[in-house]
C-alpha cells in the first residue's frame, strides 16, 4: 500500500477502529441495496407486470449510470472533504432509499435507483482508500477486507434478511429498512469518522497519464471480463435457482446466505494470503468464479451441490473484488488512487450491465439453464488475461502537474 496514503492516525485503538467498523456497515447496506432487486426480482417483476428479463434492466440501468458517473463524480469530489463527501454520499443513499420504496410505478423506481447509483459510484471509489489511510501501515489489508467483508455480510445477512422481510411484507418495506440502516450509519460516521486530509485534486487531464500504468490497464480488462460472466449468471440467480434447481424459497434464501458466508472466508483469505502471493491468487480466484459458473448447470441436481457451487463462488468472487482493489491501490499514483478505484468501479459496473443484458438475453433465448455455461465463458477469459498480463512486475507512473 502507498504510505502517502493514511492520515497517521495511530496503530491501533478506538481512534482506528470505529471509522473502520463504520465504513463495514456503510458497505454493508450499499451492497444490501445493490442486491435487494436480484433476490425480489421475481416479486418486482410482478407487481409492475413485467418479466424477469423486462425488470433485470434495472439492474443494469444501475450498473450502467455507476459506469457513467464514476470517473467524472470522483474527479469532482476529489476537491471536498473527505469527512463531509463519505457524509454526504450516505445521505444521497439514504434519499434514494426512501424514494425507491415509495415509487408507484418502475420507471419512477428506476429513477430513484439511480439516485442510489450515485452515491455507489462515489462511496466504492472512495471506500477502499479511505480504509488505507485509516489505517497503519501493518493494518492496511485488514482494512480493506474489513471493507469488503461487509459486502459478504450483506449476502449473508442483507440480501437474504430483505428476501426475507420482501416476502413476508412486500419489497417496499426492504427498502425502507435499509433507509433505517442507512440513517443510524450516517449518525455513526459523522461522531466517530477522523478527519483526512483532502490532498491534492485529481484533474481529468491526467486520466491518459493513469491509463499508461500497463498494470491498471490489464486490471480494467480483466475486470471488464470476469464481472461480465459472474453477472451473467449471478443477476439471474434466484429464478435459476426456482425453475431449473426447483428449489423453494426457503432453499433458495439459504443457498444465497451460503454464497455470503463464503465471501467472509474469501475476505479473510486475502488478509492472510495476498501480499506474499499476489499473482497466484488473482489467478486462483479468477479461476474459481469462473469454474462456479460452470459448474451452475450441473449442481442444480440437489440443493447440496448447489449450495457446494454457491460456496466456491462466493469465496472467489469477494477475493478477486478485494484483491484487484488492492493491486490498484499499490500500482496507482497516491494522488490518484481514489480516481483509479472509481475507474475500477465503473469498469466493473459495466460488467455488470453487460452480464446482466447477456443473462437476460440467454433466459429470453435459449433458456436459464444455460445462463452459467455462458457466463463460464467470459470468465474464463479473464482468467486468461489474468495469467498472460497481471502480476508482472510494475511501477506506479507518477502524474505529471
Amino acid at each position: 500500500m502507498n504510505q502517502q496514503l493514511r492520515c497517521g492516525s495511530g496503530s491501533g485503538g478506538f481512534g482506528m477502529w470505529a471509522p473502520l467498523v463504520g465504513l463495514s456497515v456503510a458497505a454493508f447496506i450499499f451492497n444490501t441495496s445493490e442486491f435487494i432487486p436480484t433476490g425480489l426480482l421475481s416479486d418486482i417483476a410482478a407487481s409492475f407486470a413485467l418479466n424477469e428479463a423486462q425488470a433485470g434492466t434495472m439492474i443494469s440501468v444501475y450498473a450502467l449510470a455507476v459506469l457513467v458517473l464514476s470517473v467524472p463524480l470522483m474527479v469532482v469530489c476529489s476537491r471536498f472533504d473527505p469527512k463531509r463527501l463519505l457524509l454526504g454520499v450516505i445521505g444521497l443513499f439514504l434519499a434514494g432509499q426512501v424514494l425507491s420504496a415509495v415509487a408507484p410505478t418502475f420507471e419512477l423506481l428506476v429513477t430513484a435507483r439511480l439516485l442510489v447509483a450515485a452515491a455507489h459510484a462515489v462511496f466504492w471509489s472512495i471506500a477502499s482508500p479511505y480504509a488505507s489511510r485509516i489505517a497503519d501501515e501493518s493494518h492496511a489489508s485488514l482494512a480493506m477486507s474489513m471493507v469488503v467483508t461487509g459486502t459478504s455480510v450483506a449476502m449473508i445477512l442483507g440480501m437474504p434478511l430483505g428476501r426475507v422481510i420482501g416476502l413476508a411484507l412486500g419489497w417496499r418495506m426492504t427498502f425502507v429498512c435499509v433507509a433505517v440502516v442507512a440513517g443510524a450509519v450516517l449518525l455513526l460516521l459523522a461522531a466517530v469518522m477522523p478527519r483526512l486530509d483532502r490532498g491534492e485534486p485529481f484533474s481529468v487531464r491526467e486520466l491518459p497519464s493513469l491509463m499508461k500504468n500497463g498494470g491498471l490497464v490489464a486490471i480494467y480488462v480483466a475486470t471488464v471480463l470476469v464481472a461480465t460472466g459472474y453477472y451473467t449468471g449471478y443477476s439471474y440467480i434466484e429464478p435459476f435457482m426456482q425453475q431449473v434447481a426447483h428449489l423453494a424459497a426457503g432453499e433458495v434464501t439459504a443457498a444465497l446466505t451460503v454464497f455470503g458466508c463464503a465471501g467472509i472466508v474469501g475476505s479473510l483469505l486475502f488478509s492472510r494470503c495476498f501480499d506474499g502471493h499476489r499473482a497466484a491468487f488473482i489467478r486462483i480466484m479468477v479461476g474459481g468464479v469462473a469454474a462456479a459458473l460452470a459448474l451452475m448447470l450441473p449442481a442444480s441436481a440437489s440443493f447440496a451441490s448447489a449450495c457446494a457451487v454457491c460456496a466456491l463462488w462466493g469465496l472467489c468472487a469477494t477475493a478477486f473484488n478485494v484483491a484487484f482493489q488492492a493491486e490498484i491501490i499499490r500500482l496507482a499514483p497516491p494522488e490518484a488512487a481514489a480516481v483509479a478505484v472509481s475507474i475500477f468501479s465503473g469498469l466493473f459496473n459495466l460488467g455488470i450491465s453487460l452480464g446482466t443484458w447477456l443473462g437476460g438475453t440467454v433466459v429470453t433465448g435459449p433458456g436459464i439453464g444455460l445462463v452459467g455455461v455462458v457466463g463460464a465463458a467470459v470468465a474464463f477469459a479473464g482468467l486468461v488475461c489474468c495469467v498472460m498480463l497481471i502480476g508482472r512486475p510494475r511501477r506506479g507512473v507518477s502524474l505529471s502537474r
